[in-house]
């Protein structure tokens, strides 16, 4: 069963070299909208651009776990120009996958095109899994990368996730990555 987290971690910013994680304000919206809108982007995520009523809808649900749950997705963005870079964080989805799985914390990033190739979310996911391991007692967590998404799955690799099960979501094949909070501990540095 899932219990509300204390309010007091809502929103903290988290700054890496390049990188400032923060909370979605409404003028992020359309640069957000345009991500989720480029095939590129979604070519590995749902394979096909997103409306704007569903990057919404998506822009809604990210924001919306930090006051259920105390913990969510960030906009993603760079610190020297403030530049939009995507979205990344951990959720509760209740993904409907085959075969089932149980409810477990889950990784997600997406990268705007612009700011693809250059690090940028190996060293985002690395600062949320830290966050996540310094406040969750539950050492596990999971990302679902389709089995094409080879960049994807370099950065999975890189932050500790290993490949756990296949499965599929939505009629299209999925890995399930995990990663356990002893295991990250172990990788070299």
């Amino acid at each position: 069963m899932l219990k509300s987290l204390d309010a007091s971690r809502a929103f903290p910013v988290i700054e890496t070299p390049r990188l400032r994680l923060r909370h979605h304000r409404l003028e992020d919206f359309p640069a957000c909208r345009a991500m989720w809108a480029d095939p590129a982007v979604t070519q590995f995520v749902g394979g096909r651009p997103l409306t704007e009523e569903e990057a919404w809808v998506k822009f809604l649900r990210n924001a919306g776990h930090w006051p259920l749950l105390g913990f969510g997705f960030w906009i993603l963005e760079e610190k020297p120009t403030a530049a939009f870079a995507g979205e990344i964080g951990l959720a509760y989805f209740h993904r409907e996958l085959i075969p089932h799985i149980e409810n477990i914390r889950e990784a997600g990033w997406i990268l705007a095109p612009s700011m693809q190739g250059k690090g940028y979310a190996t060293e985002a996911v690395a600062a949320v899994l830290a966050w996540g391991d310094a406040h969750f007692s539950d050492p596990r967590t999971i990302c679902l990368i389709h089995p094409d998404n080879l960049a994807s799955i370099r950065v999975a690799q890189k932050c500790g996730f290993h490949e756990w099960q296949r499965a599929s979501y939505r009629g299209e094949p999925t890995i399930v990555f995990e990663r356990t909070t002893e295991a990250a501990k172990r990788l070299p540095l």
